[in-house]
């Protein structure tokens, strides 16, 4: 029976289980997406969700606290200097799970997981973001500097005319 049972133990003790989910945790946060076993991505998910969410506030108490878990000072850097801010209007939420097939070996259930907010295929606000307004005279001015070389042009071959005719005169 599986009653009281809230957390899938993976088939490991509690502290390699720890070590594990600790290594995945920072390997999320520095590469933005991993791939594993969907119940390790489901368990990573659970793991990592209220560290992203101690990272929205940059504290003392929080960078002391998610470093217990993580073990990790560059992770810890990572999480509250990049990963916070992008965060930080979402109320939850952080991490997508995506199912990829099947391993080859032992036909285990594989997934990618990843941070939300640093997906550029699903997250249309940074396609937004990237767009630069255009003034009309930018679009005006290569019309007149076309306008200029086309009036130079005629101009050279007017005076390449006049000298042709100069020539023949001369000639005869």
């Amino acid at each position: 029976m599986r009653h009281g049972k809230k957390i899938n133990h993976l088939g490991r003790t509690a502290p390699h289980r720890k070590a594990m989910l600790a290594n995945m945790a920072c390997s999320l946060i520095e590469h933005k997406r991993i791939n594993t076993t969907v119940a390790k991505a489901k368990a990573l998910r659970v793991y990592v969700e209220p560290l992203l969410t101690k990272a929205k506030e940059d504290t003392t108490h929080n960078r002391r606290t998610v470093f217990s878990y993580l073990q990790s000072k560059e992770a810890v850097t990572e999480l509250f200097r990049t990963v916070a801010p992008k965060i930080a209007e979402r109320n939850g939420g952080y991490t997508r799970i995506i199912k990829t097939g099947f391993r080859l070996g032992d036909a285990a259930d594989m997934a990618m997981i990843e941070l939300v907010d640093f997906n550029e295929i699903y997250n249309p606000n940074a396609e937004e973001k990237k767009t630069t307004r255009r003034s009309r005279r930018s679009t005006a001015a290569p019309k007149k500097e076309t306008a200029t070389v086309e009036a130079t042009e005629a101009k050279v071959e007017e005076t390449t005319a006049a000298e042709t005719s100069t020539e023949e005169k001369t000639e005869e």
